[in-house]
């Protein structure tokens, strides 16, 4: 088939003679720079535009190096693009070295901050990948056909070398990279058909295994400089507050290793020659702290609390900004047989990644130049947002994006969330480069948390148990206005994705997001919005099945039967599960069960969930969660499946333990000990199925989350009768089931 140049997926340019940075004499350089489809856009796609923007280099000793636009961070995206490219290249995914691109204007087309985030990567970039790819491998072979002397429809590839096969003759990519760079583009190129794929659609293993194994991976953490100074810092207890007085400043001095103190915004920094004794010195820092001026933004009420907040959004007023509608929802309550009332909320919780926060500052005051290593998701986002706190022009500032040590969200641009601003104002006070590494306690007090939320549900059913109407108000924190200054007077979409938009065939609805803003520092979580109105959604589905005496399966069936994509979904899970079961039955081990279904539709992706669980001790325990997953179309089956195991890992624990708890305006927890998460003793087993259906492709990363949490409850309201509407359900004890 052939791929022509499309405003979604600009033409490949010739970059060979550039001077581009880093790139090898007689290499041939492609730069390509696209935007999504409209098809595979997306609420987050919206919110975080994210063109596509790459430099292909193949080097004369046959290797070749990707400069992509996204942070590999556990994902497995460095693998996926090696496939995609790699195929079209002709090369083998291992020969290709992948490279988080620098910001700025030189490195990418014009074009909105690229970001990592909403499972994008990879469905953004296999139509523009595969075309690069395509494009290089037609170069290389007009290239060889020169030299040869024969015409280029006589030769085929195969990887690494251009094959003439009447002759026996190959020659391989690195002998001609040069000449190549001296052929024209072309406008349209052929690309493999997929009975033809060498690595899509495999199970390649992961490129970067050997490194994070054996300790080679360079993590932001790792990183050190000539010269290097680092810092711990001792953060204010509330956001607005300021240091006063340190009482024990010259004692501090005189610490082994302390080579500074410093006031900062909100903190208190010591910059040492080793991190550990920044941090025992930071912990013995006795600072006063002064309260914030009355109406300073941002700042944390002494008196906040995570039970106020609640109370508060319970109370918060309707109608809110419509997010959809259709029908008349009001009207066909009024006239329904039956209406079911129930409000839901769930909390605010923790990103608590493995890898600490921490940024590697280095100013040179002479020439008025920064260099920066800070782990992120954005890098063009971060550099203008650099810039400013250094004081000087984007163009003196060089950015890296090391791998990052987990995603989750964590690393959007939450400026007050970060330590790079501490990094940049302790190397310019100290004149040395300098490291600081937050500490798990400063990271629990300085998370960009996810949001709380509560929604308020009206639902009608009809005299034969069939739901006919939905109102759904979401009480929430406004997270694209906070983050990137989307209008306030609009409904947030990642607020309501997860019920706005549902597949089920509701014919009368009204879903409305309630701004309630939070003085909590509130960021992205893995599947964002989907987190938690799916629980919501298909708990309160489950609600609706019960009060019209229908089974929660069969209810699901009914709802998307004119949707054959989510028919065979729910086939799929039942058959992967061993058949749906209702209600409580008895397993091989004498314990007594009961199993809970959820659909979820979270980034271009769809997925269905079963989970079986028990009630051990007062406490509910998940045995098994079956998942189907249909992403459309796939590149690497085992990064799928990691993917959904680590998400019904996340979305398990988010159901059974965890929870942020504010009191007198601070987070209660400070490490693990106070917010656990899943034991490995309670991680279930997980049973995946993938389905490609050959829809536009969707995310994997994220999606297999949301359907944990509504599974795991409403199964255990199938065998306890207990309906749980507030999370997690560590606040809950059951009793003996029979």
């Amino acid at each position: 088939m052939t791929f022509l140049a499309t405003p979604e997926a600009a033409a490949p340019l010739n970059l060979s003679r550039r001077g581009l940075l880093g790139a090898a004499a007689g290499a041939l350089v492609l730069g390509l720079g696209a935007r999504p489809a409209a098809s595979q856009a997306t609420p987050a796609a919206e919110a975080m535009p994210n063109p596509f923007a790459a430099l292909l280099e193949l080097r004369a000793d046959g290797t070749a190096r990707l400069q992509m636009p996204f942070v590999e961070g556990g994902q497995g995206v460095s693998t996926a693009l090696a496939q995609i490219l790699g195929e079209e290249l002709d090369l083998e995914p291992a020969r290709l070295l992948l490279e988080c691109a620098p910001p700025g204007a030189r490195y990418k087309l014009p074009g909105a901050p690229r970001v990592t985030g909403g499972s994008s990567s990879v469905r953004t970039s296999i139509a523009p990948l595969r075309r690069l790819g395509a494009t290089a491998r037609a170069m290389l072979v007009e290239a060889a056909a020169i030299r040869l002397e024969v015409p280029a429809g006589s030769l085929t590839t195969e990887p690494g070398f251009v094959v003439h096969a009447a002759s026996g003759r190959r020659i391989g990519y690195g002998e001609l990279a040069e000449a190549a760079s001296a052929q024209p583009v072309p406008a349209g190129v052929t690309l493999r058909d997929r009975d033809k794929f060498r690595w899509i659609g495999k199970p390649v293993a992961r490129l970067d295994v050997r490194a994070k194994s054996t300790g080679k991976m360079v993590y932001g953490i790792d990183l050190a400089v000539e010269g290097m100074l680092q810092a711990a810092v001792q953060h204010a207890p509330r956001y607005g507050m300021e240091p006063a007085e340190i009482r024990n400043e010259a004692a501090v001095l005189a610490l082994p290793g302390v080579h500074s103190l410093h006031r900062l915004p909100g903190a208190v920094a010591v910059v040492a020659d080793r991190w550990w004794r920044a941090h025992r010195a930071a912990e013995t820092l006795q600072v006063a702290w002064r309260e914030a001026a009355p109406g300073a933004a941002n700042a944390m009420p002494a008196d906040f609390s995570t039970r106020a907040l609640r109370d508060r959004q319970q109370a918060a007023p309707g109608p809110g900004i419509t997010a959809e509608t259709a029908g008349d929802a009001s009207g066909a309550l009024k006239g329904a047989a039956r209406v079911v009332e129930a409000s839901y909320d769930a909390p605010l919780l923790a990103h608590g990644q493995l890898e600490p926060p921490s940024a590697l500052a280095s100013w040179n005051a002479e020439a008025g130049t920064l260099e920066l290593w800070v782990p992120n998701q954005a890098p063009d986002m971060y550099l203008p947002v650099v810039a400013r706190a250094a004081g000087i022009a984007p163009e003196k500032v060089t950015l890296h994006s090391p791998p990052l040590g987990g995603f989750f969200g964590r690393h959007f641009l939450y400026e007050a969330a970060s330590p790079f601003p501490q990094a940049i104002a302790l190397t310019k006070a100290t004149g040395r480069p300098v490291k600081v590494i937050w500490s798990r306690e400063a990271e629990f007090l300085r998370d960009a948390f996810r949001p709380a939320a509560l929604v308020r549900f009206r639902g009608g059913i009809d005299a034969s148990g069939l739901p006919v109407a939905l109102e759904a108000e979401i009480v929430c924190d406004h997270l694209l206005n906070r983050t990137f200054g989307a209008p306030a007077d609009r409904h947030d979409r990642t607020v309501v994705e997860g019920i706005a938009n549902k597949v089920y065939a509701f014919p009368n609805r009204r879903v409305a997001h309630v701004v309630q803003r939070s003085p909590a520092m509130v960021g992205f979580w893995r599947s964002v919005g989907h987190s938690y109105n799916d629980f919501f959604m298909e708990c309160f589905l489950d609600e609706l099945a019960e009060a019209g005496q229908t089974d929660p399966f069969a209810l699901r069936q009914r709802l998307v039967e004119k949707s054959p994509r989510h028919q065979a979904l729910l086939a799929a899970v039942a058959e992967l599960s061993g058949g749906w079961k209702r209600g409580p039955f008895t397993a091989p081990d004498g314990s007594r069960r009961a199993r809970g279904i959820a659909l979820s539709s979270p980034f271009g992706t769809e997925v269905a969930t079963i989970a079986e669980v028990s009630i051990q001790d007062g406490r509910a325990r998940a045995h098994d969660v079956w998942v189907a997953i249909d992403p459309g179309s796939i590149v690497n089956p085992s990064t799928v499946v990691e993917q959904v195991q680590s998400a019904v890992a996340i979305g398990l624990s988010s159901a059974l333990l965890e929870e942020v708890v504010y009191e007198h305006g601070t987070p209660r927890a400070r490490n693990y000990d106070g917010y656990p998460i899943l034991p490995p003793d309670q991680m279930p087993r997980v049973h995946v199925r993938i389905i490609e259906s050959g829809a536009p492709m969707g995310g994997v990363g994220e999606p297999g989350v949301p359907g944990v949490p509504p599974a795991v409850v409403n199964a255990v309201f199938a065998l306890t009768g207990q309906r749980i509407r507030s999370l997690p359900l560590s606040r809950a004890r059951f009793g003996r089931v029979s």
